[in-house]
């Protein structure tokens, strides 16, 4: 199921974020327990695994993938990537926290007049999610340009997702994740600006943190 739609997000708390795909060095990160902790952040929703792929609009070229799992928490694996919210705590390259504000705000950050985010997602069982999860934490910092590499490193291992196999390009990332039974696909433009090196609006937390 194949759905599109433009939308806009404001917020009150502005953070400084730069739309540049994946390309550079690791940027190892490691917030303390304590941290990650107080931002643990549980949906209600079914157990599922949602991959997020940035298009080019001028060219159609993948330009970056990231993965969220909802199992026993909600946390995003963004490898190589350079989203950030300043309230959340993330641990190379997993955010915590991810609540519906924040995944709004991490859509709306990298869908922009020059790119427009698709969003697959698919029902898994809580045995899967947790598997995926282990994978998110134990992965480690992720170089730049091997965003997709990183997200099929960890699939490959999961059961039902071997098809996906190993591919270093979001599209490809994309089209074999499509393939999967049961896969539901939404497709995000936005209008702002493609210069999203100055501050965008990034919604406040749901938790008790420290500004």
């Amino acid at each position: 199921m194949i759905s599109t739609c433009v939308r806009t997000y404001g917020g009150i708390l502005a953070a400084l974020v730069a739309l540049t795909g994946c390309a550079g060095p690791a940027e190892p990160i490691w917030d303390t327990d304590e941290f990650v902790s107080r931002a643990t952040y549980v949906h209600d929703g079914p157990t599922t695994l949602t991959l997020y792929t940035v298009i080019s609009n001028n060219s159609g070229a993948g330009a970056h993938s990231a993965l969220m799992v909802n199992g026993s928490q909600r946390i995003m694996f963004d490898p190589a990537g350079t989203w950030h919210h300043p309230q959340l705590p993330e641990r190379n390259d997993v955010h915590f926290g991810m609540s519906d504000p924040i995944v709004d705000f991490y859509v709306d950050y990298h869908s922009r007049i020059t790119h427009h985010t698709i969003i697959q997602e698919i029902e898994v069982t809580p045995e899967v999610a947790q598997l995926v999860m282990a994978g998110m934490m134990s992965y480690g910092a992720v170089p730049k340009a091997q965003c997709s590499r990183a997200v099929t490193a960890i699939l490959e291992n999961v059961p039902g997702f071997e098809s996906v196999g190993h591919t270093w390009f979001p599209k490809a990332l994309s089209e074999r994740f499509a393939a999967l039974q049961g896969v539901k696909t939404d497709k995000v433009f936005d209008n702002d600006p493609g210069d999203n090196s100055g501050l965008i609006a990034a919604p406040p937390v749901l938790f008790n943190l420290p500004l």
